[in-house]
């Protein structure tokens, strides 16, 4: 089990090394150990918060210093339990990061613009903020990570509630899926082959940039970054993508056309890291005529009438006759892979699930069936599809009948909490700690701060 304890500025995207504080004058304000906070420290996660639309109850300048002084307690216990951390999980966070906020800012060239330092340097800062950030995380997990209560504990922390601190559940529901692909005639596909012969020839004429061309005619969402796409390995790219731009090795040239489950791309290298890769592509999708997707419909229509004459069961339709490759394994049931409290399991909360299946499935009881229509899959290809809602729990106050592991995982969370508190406390006490006379007088969470 993951351990779920995090302070505020955990949460935060830990690039408070990042911002150039010219206009401060740096002194210290707090000692912790043998660690000192600065102001200009302090300043920085402040402007931080303020970036991310955070709010902080109560005073920043006593709030940020203490939570600073948590961190370095918990980094210090790091050094004494030996935690270590993989420096592939450090880049690979590193990587996603350093591409939010290209993606935040527009460019590069706006990031740096931004932090006021190359890009060479604000990862060298992401890098440490991440790797402390795994420390913590290393610490929590094995000092807080092994909370299991008892059913009767759980039952009590349940009673021990009052009504209105109960959380609300919204509607959820499990739907089972099948779906038609619409068959794509041969001079849909001709045509985006030829366009993509064509931007490759402009590529390596030098008539056009690959990032441009990307800008105007990907029909991925990362047309808007040039078609770049971050660094990743292998595993994170469909296999029959990776196999290609894997191989590739100079920047220069232009891959073969690759056909995936999205469509048909042409890659660029941008560079590779060991066993990661940044890439640029175009990817471009034949259009599905109406006359496919009316076949589709038709097609699917047919599987319903087998289904309403006991001809076939729902279940077997789409272990045998779907297309959807994700589901029809398991009977079509679909899983929630959002991040949320229903990840890896078949309930869906309504804005989970795909648009297209929330707008029909959101007016069905459970065991229902639709009629078939046409969605955008996740690959962001139509498709005809049908649904099956197999189960519907509507809204409602959580309680300990319906919603066990909520209450659960609360409860767990409640002692976890505890535990830290307890065991901050304790820290505190066995710490050296002097606060600058001009940041004393707050009103701190922890005792023993202000010895």
């Amino acid at each position: 089990m993951r351990v779920r304890i995090f302070f505020f500025l955990f949460l935060l995207s830990a690039t408070h090394c990042l911002v150039a504080q010219n206009n401060v004058i740096d002194e210290i304000v707090w000692v912790v150990g043998d660690e000192a906070i600065l102001k200009s420290e302090v300043e920085e996660y402040r402007k931080e918060i303020l970036m991310q639309n955070q709010r902080i109850d109560g005073d920043p300048y006593c709030f940020i210093p203490e939570q600073l002084a948590i961190r370095k307690l918990f980094l210090d216990q790091a050094k004494l339990d030996s935690i270590e951390v993989q420096e592939s999980n450090v880049n690979r966070s590193l990587e996603y990061m350093v591409n939010e906020y290209i993606a935040s800012t527009g460019s590069v060239e706006r990031l740096e613009e931004y932090f006021g330092k190359n890009i060479a340097g604000i990862r060298e800062d992401l890098r440490e903020q991440i790797r402390e950030q795994q420390l913590v995380e290393g610490v929590q997990q094995k000092h807080f990570g092994t909370v299991q209560l008892t059913p009767s504990e759980i039952r009590k922390y349940y009673n021990s509630l009052p009504q209105d601190s109960l959380p609300f559940i919204p509607t959820t529901m499990e739907v089972q899926i099948i779906t038609v692909e619409p068959k794509v005639p041969l001079e849909e596909i001709d045509k985006v082959k030829s366009r993509l012969r064509e931007y490759t020839d402009q590529i390596n004429s030098g008539e056009k940039e690959f990032s441009t061309l990307a800008l105007l005619h990907s029909e991925d969402p990362s047309a808007i970054k040039g078609g770049e796409l971050g660094f990743m390995n292998r595993s994170g790219f469909v296999p029959e993508f990776a196999n290609v731009a894997f191989a590739l090795s100079d920047p220069k040239k232009v891959s073969n056309i690759v056909e995936s489950e999205y469509g048909f791309h042409i890659i660029q290298l941008i560079e590779r890291r060991g066993e990661m890769g940044n890439f640029r592509h175009i990817l471009l999708k034949p259009k599905v005529p109406q006359e496919s997707l009316d076949t589709a419909l038709v097609r699917l229509d047919s599987i319903r009438s087998g289904i309403v004459t006991n001809k076939i069961t729902f279940d077997e339709a789409a272990t045998f006759l779907s297309a959807d490759k994700d589901t029809r394994n398991n009977k079509g049931i679909m899983v929630n892979n959002t991040r949320g409290s229903n990840t890896g399991t078949p309930r869906f909360a309504l804005n989970e699930l795909n648009q297209d299946i929330a707008k029909i499935a959101g007016e069905m009881k459970a065991g229902e069936m639709s009629e078939p229509f046409i969605m955008l899959n996740e690959k962001g290809r139509q498709v005809a599809a049908m649904v099956k809602v197999t189960a519907r729990n509507e809204g409602h106050k959580a309680n300990i009948n319906n919603d066990y592991q909520i209450i659960r995982q609360m409860a767990e969370n409640v002692r976890q909490q505890k535990m830290v508190d307890e065991w901050l406390q304790e820290k505190i006490g066995k710490t050296y700690v002097r606060i600058d006379p001009d940041w004393q007088g707050c009103e701190l969470k922890y005792k023993g701060w202000q010895k």
